[in-house]
Protein backbone atom coordinates (compact mmCIF):
# COMPACT_ATOMS: atom_id res chain seq x y z
CA UNK A 1 0.00 0.00 0.00
CA UNK A 2 1.04 3.49 -0.82
CA UNK A 3 1.14 6.57 1.78
CA UNK A 4 -0.60 8.73 -1.08
CA UNK A 5 -4.04 10.44 0.23
CA UNK A 6 -6.98 11.64 -1.88
CA UNK A 7 -8.56 15.09 -0.38
CA UNK A 8 -10.83 17.36 -2.17
CA UNK A 9 -11.49 20.98 -1.53
CA UNK A 10 -14.59 23.92 -1.00
CA UNK A 11 -14.01 25.00 -5.12
CA UNK A 12 -15.58 21.52 -5.95
CA UNK A 13 -18.85 22.86 -4.36
CA UNK A 14 -18.42 26.41 -5.83
CA UNK A 15 -16.85 27.92 -3.17
CA UNK A 16 -14.30 29.91 -5.85
CA UNK A 17 -12.20 32.76 -4.28
CA UNK A 18 -13.42 35.09 -7.41
CA UNK A 19 -15.90 37.82 -6.66
CA UNK A 20 -16.96 37.48 -10.25
CA UNK A 21 -17.98 34.07 -9.89
CA UNK A 22 -20.11 34.28 -6.96
CA UNK A 23 -23.56 33.19 -6.00
CA UNK A 24 -25.57 31.26 -3.43
CA UNK A 25 -22.75 28.66 -2.10
CA UNK A 26 -23.47 25.18 -0.52
CA UNK A 27 -22.45 25.84 3.01
CA UNK A 28 -19.57 24.36 4.89
CA UNK A 29 -21.47 21.51 6.80
CA UNK A 30 -22.88 20.08 3.80
CA UNK A 31 -20.18 20.47 1.76
CA UNK A 32 -17.55 18.66 4.35
CA UNK A 33 -20.07 15.80 4.85
CA UNK A 34 -20.59 15.08 0.90
CA UNK A 35 -16.82 15.26 0.96
CA UNK A 36 -16.24 12.47 3.57
CA UNK A 37 -19.10 10.47 2.07
CA UNK A 38 -18.00 10.19 -1.13
CA UNK A 39 -14.52 8.54 0.07
CA UNK A 40 -12.17 11.42 0.43
CA UNK A 41 -9.64 12.03 4.09
CA UNK A 42 -8.70 15.40 3.51
CA UNK A 43 -9.77 18.48 2.83
CA UNK A 44 -8.59 22.04 2.09
CA UNK A 45 -9.51 25.24 3.61
CA UNK A 46 -11.28 27.41 0.97
CA UNK A 47 -11.74 31.26 0.94
CA UNK A 48 -11.22 32.69 4.82
CA UNK A 49 -14.67 32.84 6.15
CA UNK A 50 -16.41 29.97 4.50
CA UNK A 51 -15.41 27.23 6.88
CA UNK A 52 -14.47 28.28 10.76
CA UNK A 53 -11.91 30.22 11.63
CA UNK A 54 -12.21 29.87 15.13
CA UNK A 55 -9.42 27.26 15.78
CA UNK A 56 -10.91 24.90 18.39
CA UNK A 57 -14.57 24.82 16.38
CA UNK A 58 -12.67 24.09 12.90
CA UNK A 59 -10.56 21.25 14.55
CA UNK A 60 -13.92 20.00 16.08
CA UNK A 61 -15.93 20.44 12.48
CA UNK A 62 -12.84 18.15 10.95
CA UNK A 63 -12.34 16.00 14.06
CA UNK A 64 -16.62 14.75 13.60
CA UNK A 65 -16.00 13.49 10.12
CA UNK A 66 -12.38 12.05 10.80
CA UNK A 67 -10.91 14.48 8.01
CA UNK A 68 -7.44 16.01 8.04
CA UNK A 69 -6.78 19.75 6.93
CA UNK A 70 -3.73 19.31 4.28
CA UNK A 71 -3.60 23.33 2.74
CA UNK A 72 -4.82 26.55 2.49
CA UNK A 73 -4.89 28.73 -0.95
CA UNK A 74 -3.84 32.21 -0.89
CA UNK A 75 -3.68 34.68 -3.63
CA UNK A 76 -1.22 37.73 -3.38
CA UNK A 77 -0.35 40.21 -6.32
CA UNK A 78 3.07 39.63 -6.06
CA UNK A 79 4.13 41.69 -9.25
CA UNK A 80 3.43 44.95 -6.83
CA UNK A 81 5.44 45.66 -3.91
CA UNK A 82 2.87 47.50 -2.14
CA UNK A 83 0.47 44.37 -1.78
CA UNK A 84 3.37 42.10 -0.27
CA UNK A 85 2.78 43.38 3.29
CA UNK A 86 -0.88 43.04 3.51
CA UNK A 87 0.11 39.51 1.57
CA UNK A 88 2.08 38.74 4.45
CA UNK A 89 -0.51 39.47 6.90
CA UNK A 90 -3.08 37.37 5.26
CA UNK A 91 -0.87 34.34 4.87
CA UNK A 92 0.66 34.60 7.92
CA UNK A 93 -3.11 35.11 9.57
CA UNK A 94 -4.14 31.41 7.89
CA UNK A 95 -1.10 29.37 8.27
CA UNK A 96 -1.68 30.34 12.46
CA UNK A 97 -5.13 28.52 11.93
CA UNK A 98 -3.98 25.64 9.67
CA UNK A 99 -1.10 24.92 12.34
CA UNK A 100 -3.54 24.63 14.69
CA UNK A 101 -5.59 21.96 13.19
CA UNK A 102 -2.43 20.05 11.83
CA UNK A 103 -3.38 16.22 12.19
CA UNK A 104 -1.50 14.40 14.58
CA UNK A 105 -0.59 10.87 14.49
CA UNK A 106 1.10 8.22 12.83
CA UNK A 107 0.31 8.93 8.94
CA UNK A 108 0.17 12.98 9.99
CA UNK A 109 1.41 15.61 7.12
CA UNK A 110 1.98 19.08 7.92
CA UNK A 111 -1.00 21.53 5.79
CA UNK A 112 0.96 23.35 3.52
CA UNK A 113 0.38 27.21 2.51
CA UNK A 114 -0.49 27.33 -0.69
CA UNK A 115 0.57 30.59 -2.67
CA UNK A 116 -0.40 31.87 -6.07
CA UNK A 117 -0.68 34.91 -7.63
CA UNK A 118 -3.65 36.92 -7.42
CA UNK A 119 -5.00 35.28 -10.19
CA UNK A 120 -8.04 36.41 -12.51
CA UNK A 121 -7.39 40.66 -11.51
CA UNK A 122 -5.21 41.50 -14.29
CA UNK A 123 -7.37 41.97 -17.50
CA UNK A 124 -4.65 41.23 -19.95
CA UNK A 125 -3.22 38.24 -18.31
CA UNK A 126 -7.55 36.74 -17.41
CA UNK A 127 -8.45 37.72 -21.14
CA UNK A 128 -5.73 35.40 -22.88
CA UNK A 129 -5.58 32.25 -20.23
CA UNK A 130 -4.58 29.57 -21.86
CA UNK A 131 -2.74 31.23 -24.74
CA UNK A 132 -0.42 33.42 -23.16
CA UNK A 133 2.57 34.39 -25.26
CA UNK A 134 5.98 36.13 -23.67
CA UNK A 135 5.37 39.30 -24.06
CA UNK A 136 2.69 39.39 -21.60
CA UNK A 137 4.29 37.79 -19.19
CA UNK A 138 6.64 39.91 -16.10
CA UNK A 139 9.44 42.58 -16.97
CA UNK A 140 12.89 41.40 -15.15
CA UNK A 141 12.29 44.07 -12.53
CA UNK A 142 8.89 42.38 -11.78
CA UNK A 143 10.25 39.23 -11.98
CA UNK A 144 12.62 40.30 -9.04
CA UNK A 145 9.85 41.33 -6.81
CA UNK A 146 7.33 38.56 -7.81
CA UNK A 147 9.77 35.93 -6.80
CA UNK A 148 11.21 38.05 -3.68
CA UNK A 149 8.03 38.80 -2.20
CA UNK A 150 6.85 35.07 -2.59
CA UNK A 151 10.19 34.35 -0.60
CA UNK A 152 9.40 36.98 2.01
CA UNK A 153 6.14 35.07 2.63
CA UNK A 154 6.89 31.97 2.72
CA UNK A 155 10.08 32.18 4.95
CA UNK A 156 7.78 34.24 7.41
CA UNK A 157 5.44 31.20 7.34
CA UNK A 158 8.14 28.94 8.30
CA UNK A 159 9.16 31.10 10.81
CA UNK A 160 6.40 31.41 12.71
CA UNK A 161 4.57 28.45 12.27
CA UNK A 162 6.84 25.61 11.07
CA UNK A 163 4.87 25.42 7.92
CA UNK A 164 6.08 24.39 4.28
CA UNK A 165 4.83 26.76 1.88
CA UNK A 166 4.10 25.75 -1.95
CA UNK A 167 3.48 27.75 -5.14
CA UNK A 168 0.25 27.12 -7.09
CA UNK A 169 0.92 28.46 -11.20
CA UNK A 170 -2.27 29.37 -12.21
CA UNK A 171 -4.75 30.41 -15.22
CA UNK A 172 -5.32 34.03 -15.89
CA UNK A 173 -1.64 34.53 -13.00
CA UNK A 174 1.25 35.42 -14.22
CA UNK A 175 3.08 32.40 -13.27
CA UNK A 176 0.82 30.15 -15.53
CA UNK A 177 2.86 28.70 -18.55
CA UNK A 178 5.56 26.29 -18.57
CA UNK A 179 8.20 28.54 -19.35
CA UNK A 180 7.23 31.25 -16.72
CA UNK A 181 7.12 28.00 -14.44
CA UNK A 182 10.88 27.15 -14.76
CA UNK A 183 11.66 30.47 -14.34
CA UNK A 184 10.01 31.14 -10.81
CA UNK A 185 11.24 27.93 -9.90
CA UNK A 186 15.15 29.11 -11.36
CA UNK A 187 14.61 32.32 -9.24
CA UNK A 188 13.39 30.65 -5.63
CA UNK A 189 14.79 29.05 -2.91
CA UNK A 190 13.92 25.35 -3.46
CA UNK A 191 14.17 24.68 1.01
CA UNK A 192 11.45 27.81 0.82
CA UNK A 193 8.85 27.14 -1.73
CA UNK A 194 7.91 23.55 -3.25
CA UNK A 195 5.94 23.64 -6.38
CA UNK A 196 1.64 22.68 -6.07
CA UNK A 197 1.25 20.84 -9.54
CA UNK A 198 -2.06 21.35 -11.00
CA UNK A 199 -2.84 18.94 -13.86
CA UNK A 200 -5.56 20.89 -15.27
CA UNK A 201 -4.22 24.35 -14.69
CA UNK A 202 -0.87 22.90 -16.13
CA UNK A 203 -2.42 21.41 -19.14
CA UNK A 204 -4.36 24.42 -20.20
CA UNK A 205 -1.45 26.93 -20.08
CA UNK A 206 0.43 25.02 -22.31
CA UNK A 207 -1.84 26.22 -24.85
CA UNK A 208 -2.04 22.63 -25.97
CA UNK A 209 -4.66 19.88 -25.24
CA UNK A 210 -2.17 17.26 -25.52
CA UNK A 211 -2.39 15.41 -22.34
CA UNK A 212 1.24 13.80 -22.95
CA UNK A 213 2.67 17.41 -21.89
CA UNK A 214 1.92 16.55 -18.43
CA UNK A 215 3.69 13.62 -17.92
CA UNK A 216 6.59 15.94 -19.63
CA UNK A 217 6.19 18.22 -16.70
CA UNK A 218 6.67 16.16 -14.04
CA UNK A 219 10.09 14.96 -15.10
CA UNK A 220 10.85 18.28 -15.40
CA UNK A 221 9.79 20.09 -12.43
CA UNK A 222 9.03 16.56 -10.54
CA UNK A 223 11.86 17.35 -7.83
CA UNK A 224 9.94 20.88 -6.41
CA UNK A 225 6.65 19.24 -6.37
CA UNK A 226 5.68 18.64 -2.91
CA UNK A 227 1.64 19.46 -3.68
CA UNK A 228 -1.24 17.98 -5.99
CA UNK A 229 -4.19 18.87 -7.34
CA UNK A 230 -5.40 16.24 -9.90
CA UNK A 231 -7.81 18.46 -11.77
CA UNK A 232 -9.55 17.20 -15.33
CA UNK A 233 -9.29 19.80 -18.93
CA UNK A 234 -12.06 19.55 -21.29
CA UNK A 235 -10.32 19.90 -24.65
CA UNK A 236 -13.48 20.78 -26.72
CA UNK A 237 -14.14 24.02 -24.44
CA UNK A 238 -10.29 24.31 -23.79
CA UNK A 239 -10.00 24.55 -28.11
CA UNK A 240 -13.27 26.78 -28.30
CA UNK A 241 -12.07 29.39 -25.67
CA UNK A 242 -8.90 29.76 -27.35
CA UNK A 243 -10.49 29.60 -30.98
CA UNK A 244 -13.22 32.05 -29.96
CA UNK A 245 -11.06 33.88 -27.55
CA UNK A 246 -12.70 33.40 -24.23
CA UNK A 247 -11.72 34.61 -21.11
CA UNK A 248 -10.89 32.43 -18.40
CA UNK A 249 -13.56 33.27 -16.52
CA UNK A 250 -16.16 32.45 -19.71
CA UNK A 251 -14.13 29.37 -20.03
CA UNK A 252 -14.75 28.07 -16.44
CA UNK A 253 -18.82 28.60 -17.10
CA UNK A 254 -18.25 26.42 -19.81
CA UNK A 255 -17.13 23.97 -18.26
CA UNK A 256 -12.72 23.92 -19.07
CA UNK A 257 -12.52 21.95 -15.77
CA UNK A 258 -14.85 18.41 -16.17
CA UNK A 259 -15.06 15.90 -13.87
CA UNK A 260 -11.93 13.38 -14.04
CA UNK A 261 -11.25 11.30 -16.96
CA UNK A 262 -13.51 13.29 -19.13
CA UNK A 263 -10.69 15.57 -20.26
CA UNK A 264 -7.15 14.55 -21.46
CA UNK A 265 -5.51 14.31 -18.68
CA UNK A 266 -3.64 10.76 -18.28
CA UNK A 267 -4.51 10.24 -14.76
CA UNK A 268 -3.67 6.83 -14.78
CA UNK A 269 0.09 7.86 -16.14
CA UNK A 270 0.18 10.38 -13.51
CA UNK A 271 -0.57 7.64 -10.96
CA UNK A 272 2.04 5.43 -11.71
CA UNK A 273 4.56 8.46 -12.06
CA UNK A 274 3.88 9.35 -8.47
CA UNK A 275 4.18 6.24 -7.39
CA UNK A 276 7.35 5.28 -9.15
CA UNK A 277 9.00 8.32 -7.84
CA UNK A 278 7.81 7.90 -4.30
CA UNK A 279 5.49 10.65 -3.73
CA UNK A 280 4.12 10.30 -0.11
CA UNK A 281 1.87 13.06 -0.06
CA UNK A 282 -1.54 14.08 -0.94
CA UNK A 283 -4.02 14.17 -3.81
CA UNK A 284 -6.35 16.62 -4.01
CA UNK A 285 -8.91 16.24 -6.30
CA UNK A 286 -10.51 19.47 -7.83
CA UNK A 287 -13.23 20.23 -9.87
CA UNK A 288 -13.55 23.78 -10.22
CA UNK A 289 -17.30 25.31 -10.57
CA UNK A 290 -19.48 27.92 -9.84
CA UNK A 291 -22.21 27.76 -7.36
CA UNK A 292 -25.07 26.20 -9.01
CA UNK A 293 -23.33 23.95 -11.70
CA UNK A 294 -24.23 19.98 -11.44
CA UNK A 295 -24.28 18.32 -8.21
CA UNK A 296 -20.88 18.43 -6.61
CA UNK A 297 -21.70 15.18 -4.49
CA UNK A 298 -22.07 13.66 -7.78
CA UNK A 299 -19.15 14.57 -9.46
CA UNK A 300 -17.21 14.00 -6.55
CA UNK A 301 -18.01 10.76 -6.19
CA UNK A 302 -17.62 10.02 -9.62
CA UNK A 303 -14.39 11.43 -9.56
CA UNK A 304 -13.26 9.38 -6.39
CA UNK A 305 -14.78 6.22 -8.08
CA UNK A 306 -12.29 7.07 -11.36
CA UNK A 307 -9.73 7.52 -9.73
CA UNK A 308 -9.85 4.15 -7.67
CA UNK A 309 -10.17 2.56 -11.43
CA UNK A 310 -6.62 4.23 -12.25
CA UNK A 311 -4.64 3.77 -9.20
CA UNK A 312 -3.93 2.44 -6.00
CA UNK A 313 -4.50 5.22 -3.99
CA UNK A 314 -6.26 4.53 -0.90
CA UNK A 315 -7.24 7.31 0.52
Amino acid sequence: MNNIRVANAPCSWGALEFEDMEGEQIAYPQMLDELRDTGYTGTELGDWGFMPTEPELLAQELDKRDLAMVAAFVPIAFKYPEAQAPGEVEALKVARLLASVAEKGERARPPFLVLADDNGADPLRTKFAGRITPEMGLSLSEWATFTQGAERVARAVRDETGLLTVFHPHSAGYIETPGEIARFLEMTDSDLIGLAFDTGHYLYGTGTNDGERVLQALDRFGARIRHMHFKDCQPEVAGRARTDGWDYFTAVRHGLFCELGRGVVPFKEVAAWLEAHNYHGWIVVEQDVLPGMGNPKVSAQRNRDYLRAVSRFAG
